[in-house]
């Protein structure tokens, strides 16, 4: 009987894409493999002329000059709680402003240094875990400081790694918090499994689940000898809906796999990509942001030495990624950055040019929630998106004196 139902399920499905495709309005394939239903799509999306996605700035937070509260240095990661009140981390105060849904500030979180609730210089990430109970790691402390919904510590739980480098992490707007680590190995420590793996974490640190393990990806190396970073080599890039579901893809080609809660996979979507090749001005282009960061960052009398290091440490993929991330959107659509290649960056971008931030697109595919190719959503200019909630994006807006903002758009439907 369930054999029966689900054979019906996707005769249903195939028919209603059939039918849409008739109108035009979308070219691609759905087939179903042993129970995976595979999404072909096609350059070609679904919005005509007019109907696409737009987005409206509808608050901006910031100022160059008076409250101290309202300038920021260099913003990190930006959370938002049950209440809607937006989490903004400045990196460079190591601090985290609290503001209303309306932008207006509330309260600072923590200070910097090492102390209980204090935060150490190598911070970027906060995350809104279960009952608006904050989490900030912090490498340079090796820990995660936890902070109740009015901002009190909590108290932390180390960072452990032993366990591996976390590479990423996601927190749901349910409160789910998963994080994807990478194995080392190290001097005079037994050889770690190979496998990168995503696990969820309680509030204390402990993993209540592991969700998936795959072979890492060659963008950065830690081993015995060293680190070794490969600049666009593809990786793994994952993310999660409210509902659990497991988004992933591998950046060397453009195909996501949905995994439903039980970890088993539901759908196989794919867009075509031609491989784009990293050209020698790309390489030139990326050559110049490291030698100003290296500058930025030591003394004058240790440059020529971290540069010959950067120098025998760095090296370039072949081919650039066919996608940057992905997040989930409103309605459960599923949302891609495009890649923007660094020889298509101004000498005036340049300037400010930042190799996290600015190595994705403005440009962003949307699917709607069964896989099928809609159309494009382009970003402002100058604005990095940090987290997409519902029909709201949150991100980093920089003016031409690149002072920062934190800044919230509404995705119009069109």
């Amino acid at each position: 009987m369930r054999i029966r139902t689900r054979a019906l399920g996707v005769l249903l499905a195939l028919a209603s894409l059939t039918a849409c495709s008739d109108g035009g309005s979308w070219t691609g394939t759905v087939t179903d493999s042993a129970g995976v239903t595979i999404v072909v799509n096609t350059d070609r999306g679904m919005w005509g002329e007019g109907e696409g996605w737009t987005l409206e700035e509808e608050l901006r937070i910031g100022t160059i000059e008076g409250d101290l509260e309202y300038q920021f240095g260099q913003i990190g990661l930006i959370a938002v709680d049950s209440r809607d009140r937006i989490f903004v981390l400045d990196m460079q105060a190591r601090d985290v402003r609290v503001f209303s849904s309306d932008g207006t500030y509330e309260q600072t979180i923590a200070q910097p240094g090492s102390g209980p609730g204090e935060l150490g210089a190598q911070i970027g990430a906060l995350f809104m875990g279960p009952g608006d109970t904050l989490l900030i790691p912090d490498l340079a402390n090796q820990r995660v400081n936890r902070y109740a919904p009015d901002g009190t510590s909590l108290g932390s739980f180390p960072l452990r790694l032993e366990n591996g480098l976390p590479m990423s992490i996601v927190a749901t707007r349910t409160g789910v918090v998963a994080e994807q680590v990478r194995p080392i190995s190290l001097p005079d420590m037994p050889a770690r499994d190979s496998m990168d793996f995503i696990v969820t974490l309680a509030t204390d640190g402990s993993v209540l689940d592991t969700l998936m393990r795959f072979p890492p990806g060659a963008a950065l190396v830690v081993d015995s000898r060293g680190a070794q970073r490969t600049i666009f080599a593809a990786e793994p890039v994952w993310t999660l809906s409210d509902e659990l579901e497991l988004f992933f893809g591998i950046t060397s080609e453009y195909r996501i796999s949905v995994f439903d809660p039980e970890g088993n996979l539901r759908r196989i979507v794919t867009k075509p990509v031609e491989p784009t090749p990293v050209t020698e001005r790309d390489k030139e282009m990326m050559w110049e942001v490291i030698e100003q960061q290296i500058r930025d960052a030591v003394p004058p009398d240790n440059f020529v030495e971290f540069m010959q290091q950067a120098r025998q440490t760095i090296t370039f993929a072949e081919f650039f990624p066919a996608f940057v991330s992905m997040s989930i959107g409103p309605n459960g659509s599923i949302w891609v950055q495009h890649l923007r290649p660094p020889a298509e960056v101004t000498e005036e971008e340049l300037e400010t040019y930042d190799m996290q931030q600015d190595i994705g697109s403005r440009d962003w595919d949307v699917f709607d929630p069964d896989g099928r190719y809609l159309g494009v959503v382009t970003m402002p200019p100058r604005f990095t998106p940090r987290i997409i909630l519902g029909g709201k994006i949150y991100g980093v807006w920089r003016d031409d004196l690149d002072v920062q903002y934190a800044v919230r758009l509404r995705i119009v439907e069109g």
